[in-house]
This record gives structure tokens, C-alpha cells and sequence, in this order.
């Protein structure tokens, strides 16, 4: 159990964000969230119940990610856990995605976590350690065609992770990402349709809970998570 702990989880007002949150929250944790949608964050921390935050902020924003940890801390007390899960979606070809678009993308999926990564560590340290887990996808090791922008984000979060995670071990914070398949989410706009076979947004939130728990005398540093039984080609 996670009786004590705080967390905020970034894009945390629905989808696989909601779901860690609300594991969290089963946990004991006390869990912030984060969303650029007011009234979707509002809804959100409303189901979660007492124990839980909900902050406007952009993670492409430094300022507003400071604003949001500090936040966090001056609610519970600390931090002691950051989800960087906030993400979005946009699948063109190179030739048709315009610099707005493809400036949006990597600034929410790779810069924002640097941000927000940034901006933990001395509330991380002031706890004496803690975890860090970024949620990527298995898009980061198999690109496909008009996934570019989306792959490349998620490529360079993986080695983001990888460096950051020995940079800061030895301070008693811990590193990971967690890399789902296909997830029965409405990511991007896409409309959930006959994808019963898909994950489902608890088998994430339980993975990152499993990496909360476990034992720290090792650790987890990457965790592939996929359908079981994906519609044979």
C-alpha cells in the first residue's frame, strides 16, 4: 500500500492517466492530476474523492508545471511520486503535418516531461527519494508510417529515461517507463469501437502500482505491456 505517499499524475482527468490516478488512490495515496481541460479536471477530482488534487496546467509550460508541483507539495505535505503520463496524439505523414502541430506533440510527449521531471527533483530529494514513471508507448521501438512525430516523441522519452534513471538512482529516486500496445482509449479522437481485445486503462494503472510496490533492492526499469490475444492478421 501507498499509505502516506503523494502523487501527481500529468493528464490525469481521464483515460490511462484517471485510471492511475484512481489505483493510486485505492492505494491511500494522496494524488494530484493534472489536464489542460478545466471542467474535465474538476469532474475528475471530484470522483477520486478527498484525498485528491485537480490543477490546470500545460505541461509545455514550465511555469505552469512549478505551479502545479508546488501546489501539490503545499496541499500534502511533499511529493514522493510523479506519473508523467500526459500525451497527445497525432498521427499524419511528415509531408502533411504543419510545425504547430508537430511543435505540439513533441512538446507535450517529450518536453513536458522533462519539465515536469525538472521541476520534481528537488521535491523528490526533499523527501530523501522517490519514484518517477513515464508512460510511453510500444510506438517508441516500432515506428509505422504517419506515426513520425508520435514515434519520435516516444523514442526520445525512452532515452530520456534510461539516462535520467542512472543520473538519479543513487539519490534513492527511481526511474521507469512503461511501454502499452494498443489501449481501449479514446486517444487522439478515435472513437472506441469493437476493441474488446485492446488493453484496457487499469492494466497500465496496475502495472505502474506494481512498480510502486515493489521491493527496493531492484528495480524495474521497463516494463512492455501488450494484448494477450490481438486480432490475428
Amino acid at each position: 500500500m501507498l499509505n502516506g505517499k503523494v502523487a501527481l499524475v500529468t493528464g490525469g482527468s481521464r483515460g490511462i492517466g484517471f485510471a492511475i490516478a484512481q489505483a493510486l488512490t485505492r492505494e491511500q495515496a494522496s494524488v494530484a492530476i493534472t489536464g489542460t481541460n478545466e471542467s474535465r479536471v474538476k469532474d475528475a477530482r471530484e470522483q477520486l474523492g478527498a484525498t485528491s488534487l485537480g490543477i490546470r496546467a500545460d505541461v509545455r509550460d514550465y511555469a505552469s508545471v512549478e505551479s502545479a508541483l508546488q501546489a501539490t507539495s503545499d496541499r500534502f505535505g511533499g511529493l514522493d511520486i510523479l506519473i508523467n503520463n500526459a500525451g497527445v496524439g497525432l498521427f499524419k505523414a511528415v509531408a502533411d503535418m504543419s510545425l504547430d502541430e508537430w511543435n505540439n506533440l513533441i512538446g507535450t510527449n517529450l518536453t513536458g516531461v522533462f519539465h515536469c521531471s525538472r521541476a520534481a527533483l528537488p521535491h523528490l530529494r526533499a523527501r530523501g527519494g522517490g519514484w518517477i514513471i513515464n508512460i510511453s508507448s510500444l510506438a517508441g521501438k516500432n515506428p509505422f508510417p504517419d506515426g513520425a512525430a508520435y514515434c519520435a516523441s516516444k523514442s526520445g522519452l525512452n532515452a530520456f529515461s534510461e539516462a535520467l534513471m542512472q543520473e538519479v538512482r543513487h539519490e534513492g529516486i527511481r526511474v521507469a517507463y512503461v511501454l502499452p500496445g494498443s489501449v481501449r482509449t479514446g486517444f487522439s479522437g478515435r472513437t472506441i469501437g469493437n476493441d474488446d481485445w485492446k488493453l484496457a486503462p487499469d492494466d497500465v494503472a496496475r502495472v505502474v502500482t506494481d512498480l510502486l510496490n515493489h521491493p527496493p533492492r531492484s528495480l524495474p526499469s521497463r516494463v512492455e505491456i501488450r494484448p494477450a490475444q490481438p486480432p490475428r492478421k
